[in-house]
């Protein structure tokens, strides 16, 4: 009989000790650099509740997040614009912005986390004719006198941190921290701009873009990806925004694809109408119309409910004409623009 208990202990000891593991996006603490890697996870951590949650086959996402924990949320912009002239040239260019940002998880209470949303770092180039200059705020300023007050805007930037308050639920409460942020920035344009009351319109316009209800905004697109009532594989959702304000709407198609091995896929489609615009003054007639589609994919971390990877490519069709009724000139642009959030997970 002591035999069979000591051999059930064994047992016991050896079920407790099952290891599974789990794929996690994170930023690496030493390097700063985003990494995903395969971690071990106890049997009984492996058995909590997900964050994308399966009820009848309705998925609802929340999110599960560790205290103390930093995850990535880079952004990565590409824009690749060729114009065709009206002497029949045609240049081209590509613009590449990276936005550097983490969050890092402060505390869980009440159902509200306490996130520090980090601004880490911010890096732009343009490539035209053959020639690339870029601002690195990791890196000297630049030796161009036309980027030096983009690159000190971004160094002022750079460093600084916001306090974010989220609900499980993915809806941002507050965003605070501003003021230090303006102060930072000020005191980094002081050296180039000298005029205090230059300084004070720098920061009000820089305001009017960078404040609590845009980075409330920017964030809950970034992090709320499944509408609050949940999704079932195969449906549809919808979300429009003003591509021109008041002339030009784009409308996006969501659709959950599946959910599988740890992550759930959203598919990504939409359309920006054609319109067009013709004005006639002094003789000339001015003629402009304007068009495109997206596509892409966003996968989510069905663990945690976190943003593993946005991937959109955004295509847009430009066409200008400028007539006086004898003769007519034409040019047209086309651009490819892809948004990437968390460019590094594979």
């Amino acid at each position: 009989m002591k035999k069979i208990t000591a051999l059930a202990l064994i047992a016991i000891a050896l079920v407790a000790c099952k290891k599974e593991t789990k794929t996690v996006t994170r930023v690496d603490p030493k390097t700063g650099k985003t990494e995903t890697v395969t971690v071990e996870v106890s049997e009984e951590e492996a058995s909590k509740p997900k964050a994308i949650a399966d009820s009848s086959g309705v998925f609802k996402q929340k999110f599960i997040l560790d205290k103390g924990v930093t995850y990535p949320l880079v952004s990565y912009q590409r824009e690749i614009q060729s114009l065709n002239t009206p002497d029949g040239k045609t240049m081209s260019a590509t613009t590449e912005t990276t936005d550097e940002m983490s969050v890092t998880v402060n505390d869980f209470k009440d159902n509200i986390y306490d996130l520090t949303l980090n601004m880490v770092g911010k890096r732009m180039s343009n490539t035209s004719n053959g020639k690339t200059v870029s601002i690195d705020t990791k890196q000297a300023a630049p030796k161009e006198e036309a980027l030096k007050m983009d690159y000190l805007v971004s160094k002022g930037l750079a460093g600084n941190k916001l306090n974010v308050k989220m609900d499980a639920y993915g809806n941002i409460k507050s965003v605070t921290g501003f003021d230090v942020v303006y102060n930072n920035l000020k005191k980094a344009i002081a050296g180039t701009v000298k005029d205090t009351k230059q300084q004070n319109a720098f920061i009000e316009s820089f305001k009017t873009g960078f404040n609590e209800a845009m980075m409330k905004e920017q964030l809950g697109k970034n992090l709320k990806l499944l509408p609050a009532k949940g999704a079932k594989i195969g449906d549809k959702w919808t979300d429009s925004e003003d591509i021109v304000p008041g002339k030009v709407k784009q409308t996006l198609t969501f659709t959950l694809t599946k959910v599988e091995d740890g992550k759930a896929e959203i598919s990504v489609t939409g359309v920006i109408p054609s319109k067009s615009d013709k004005q006639t003054q002094n003789g000339m007639t001015h003629t402009m119309s304007v068009g495109g589609t997206e596509s892409g994919k966003i996968i989510i971390d069905e663990n945690t409910g976190w943003l593993l990877n946005q991937n959109l490519s955004i295509k847009t069709n430009q066409k200008e004409s400028v007539s006086d009724g004898k003769q007519t000139q034409s040019m047209s642009k086309n651009s490819t623009t892809s948004i990437i959030i968390n460019p590094s997970y594979k």
